[in-house]
């Protein structure tokens, strides 16, 4: 597993009666891939995994392993309540042919050091997969300091990566000094990518992506390039749309960007709704001025 280049964190596209359409998700992951992502990782928070029975996390890591076949690497995002059943997933996930594990803290309960470690310890070591660590405060309330992942990597032979999703990018620095290159270090957040590229991160798991791989690819690309021109230029143009992915109703607004520019639907599982009224109208009207200037890539 390379943890690098551009990993969709990508949606779960759902029928008319909310059941998960797997029709869609295998032309949603291949366009995807053919527009120059390197990877997929499924059932994250993008993916409504907290909505998601554990057959049909089964049944969407199994649509994806079919689909790309090899060609591009399948994350499974490992997240749960329960520590038994994250290692019951991780272990599924390995036996359908995953390529790595995106290891989230466990739902809802907001745990303290002891207790992260003796949930994600587990996860890691249940398979033989390459693992990448979730960090995400803003979302979940519990935060793996720099000092705690440097000490989970070097006690976890296969834990390779960290989606650092503090927000803050002087982590990005911080796990660098502590860890060297033990570890890659990829970006969570949609609006700090370039930032956090320049400060030392290899990978970005993205939400935007999901509509527009293109231009996230050639982001990321300017990035390693090093041509802070072009890069800058491009970042501007994205970066209203990126801001989608960084407030709490990122789902319904990437869903509702997918849809407008042909690649899915606005469906979504209660307790989330659709878009509506005032709110609706103001990322729509982002959306088209986005598009009326889109760049030729």
């Amino acid at each position: 597993m390379k943890w690098a280049g551009v990993l969709p964190a990508i949606t779960t596209p759902f029928k008319p009666d909310l059941r998960v359409d797997h029709k869609f998700i295998a032309k949603h992951a291949g366009w995807l891939v053919d527009n120059g992502c390197t990877g997929i990782v499924a059932l994250g928070s993008l993916g409504e995994s907290a909505t998601l029975r554990f057959d049909e996390k089964v049944a969407i890591l199994k649509t994806l392993c079919a689909t790309l076949n090899g060609k591009a690497p399948v994350v499974a995002g490992i997240a749960s309540l329960s520590t038994m059943e994250a290692v019951d997933l991780a272990r599924a996930a390995e036996s359908i042919g995953c390529s790595g594990l995106m290891v989230l803290p466990p739902y809802v309960y907001t745990s303290d050091w002891r207790e992260m470690k003796a949930h994600v310890e587990p996860v890691i070591r249940a398979t033989k997969l390459s693992c990448l660590l979730y960090n995400n405060p803003v979302s979940y309330k519990t935060d793996f300091l720099p000092e705690q992942i440097q000490e989970l990597a070097w006690e976890n032979v296969n834990l390779h990566a960290v989606k650092e999703s503090s927000a803050d990018v002087r982590r990005i620095t911080a796990l660098k000094s502590l860890c060297g290159d033990r570890l890659s270090l990829l970006v969570g957040v949609d609006d700090l990518i370039v930032e956090a590229m320049r400060a030392g991160a290899t990978g970005w798991i993205a939400g935007l992506v999901n509509a527009f791989p293109r231009e996230s690819v050639a982001l990321y690309n300017s990035v390693i390039a090093g041509d802070p021109g072009a890069t800058d230029e491009l970042y501007k143009w994205f970066l209203p749309l990126l801001r989608m992915d960084t407030v709490p109703k990122f789902v319904q607004l990437i869903k509702l960007v997918q849809k407008e520019v042909g690649w899915g639907s606005e469906r979504v599982r209660a307790p989330r709704c659709a878009m509506t009224g005032k709110e609706r109208k103001v990322a729509l009207e982002t959306l088209k001025l986005a598009l009326a200037n889109r760049p030729a890539i």
